[in-house]
């Protein structure tokens, strides 16, 4: 049976920047636009938006675990804790862990759209909990296809950016989508990294990622474009809003080692490092971002 720091292990701590920093990005974005709701409000609101995003975050993680587990996928990995595939945990056990997760998202998605009256997040908080269970849940999970990259880029990205402005500001600035773009592509790349980490054993096992699909060369150059381009953004965020939005560029000197890695072929356990780089840059663009924005 796992222990308590394996099953903490197994739901990979290290990706949870992808829930925080478009949070917290969010939030900055609010109050340096302007809010009509009160600080309680906001603060309880912004709170509820990041359980959602964590919860989501967890859940994703732990069926991951499960699928590739059950199907054979994880046997023989580098990287972080398997509870499946290493014996650690019964399958059904992570299977339920990735359930409860899932639903303290849709628990907690619930009471924000009550809350705040937002209920045009309704039927996207319903799409973001069936879309973290079919990432790679269900028969043909839509992760095994090379489509993961899309959920991630769309819902820790626009969805969580713009949700959180929406549920802490009342609106949907243009500035929330620029800076939610930037923080998808940062997102996305934690996936490209693991994805390419993977990429040999998982063209064996049948699991076409878009690592897969795209071949080493081409998927290298992913990442480092859309580092590029996000950091372009942050950078254009903070010339045309405020100049302490340029904090958040503190991310691109992470970032900027992670893609010199990935294009200096970096492979197998040297991507662990290029994981918690590209995590770390993520947190930084996000965190600079939002608290940029409060000063």
């Amino acid at each position: 049976m796992a222990s308590v720091s394996e099953w903490i292990a197994g739901a990979r701590p290290r990706t949870l920047p992808a829930a925080i920093a478009p949070v917290v990005a969010g939030l900055g974005v609010t109050v340096h636009t302007g809010t009509a709701l009160s600080t309680p409000a906001v603060v309880r609101n912004g709170l509820l938006a990041l359980l959602v995003a964590l919860a989501l975050q967890v859940g994703v993680n732990y069926f991951n675990d499960y699928s590739d587990g059950v199907r054979g996928t994880d046997e023989v990995r580098v990287g972080p804790v398997r509870l499946v595939g290493q014996g650690l945990a019964a399958a059904r056990q992570v299977k339920m862990a990735a359930l409860a997760s899932l639903a303290v998202a849709a628990i907690a998605g619930l009471a924000l759209v009550l809350l705040s009256g937002q209920w045009i997040l309704l039927p996207i908080g319903i799409a973001a909990v069936l879309s973290a269970y079919a990432y790679t849940g269900g028969s043909r999970p839509y992760g095994y296809i090379g489509l993961g990259e899309v959920f991630v880029f769309v819902f820790f990205g626009p969805v969580a950016v713009c949700g959180t402005t929406l549920v802490t500001g009342g609106d949907i600035w243009p500035i929330a989508v620029v800076v939610s773009i930037a923080i998808g592509l940062l997102t996305v790349d934690i996936l490209v990294a693991n994805n390419l980490r993977d990429r040999e054993l998982d063209e064996q096992s049948g699991k076409h990622t878009l690592a897969v699909r795209l071949g080493d060369e081409r998927t290298r150059r992913l990442f480092a474009t859309a580092n590029i381009i996000a950091f372009v953004l942050v950078a254009w965020v903070g010339l045309a809003t405020s100049p302490w939005a340029l904090l958040g560029m503190a991310g691109a000197v992470p970032a900027v080692k992670a893609s010199q890695d990935v294009l200096e072929h970096a492979y197998g356990r040297g991507l662990i490092p290029v994981l918690q780089m590209q995590s770390l840059a993520l947190l930084l663009a996000g965190l600079g971002l939002g608290v940029g924005f409060l000063l």
